[in-house]
């Protein structure tokens, strides 16, 4: 695997999280009635991105394998929690 092939491979790995973090944060702020417990929405967003990061690496860890169904399902499961509780903290 080249240098570009690598750099290619971790930026579409690193995308789910970033995506579905951004995502979510601004779904929090548009449909719910509650202010979030994170004022900021970067610091939302960010922090939903660290929970998604931990649940892709380690089902990359558990499966040796990235980009299976089981790891998406728990990355939405995690990130939305994590989103749900901002919003009822």
């Amino acid at each position: 695997m080249g240098f570009f092939d690598l750099l290619n491979h971790i930026a579409n790995l690193l995308l789910a999280p970033a995506a579905l973090a951004i995502l979510l944060a601004l779904c929090g702020r548009i449909f719910m009635k509650k202010r979030a417990a994170a004022p900021v929405l970067l610091a939302q967003a960010a922090i939903n991105f660290v929970a998604g990061l931990a649940v892709v690496l380690a089902a990359l860890v558990w499966t040796q394998h990235d980009g299976k169904m089981l790891m998406y399902g728990a990355l939405v499961l995690v990130v939305a929690t994590v989103q749900w509780w901002f919003q009822h903290r």
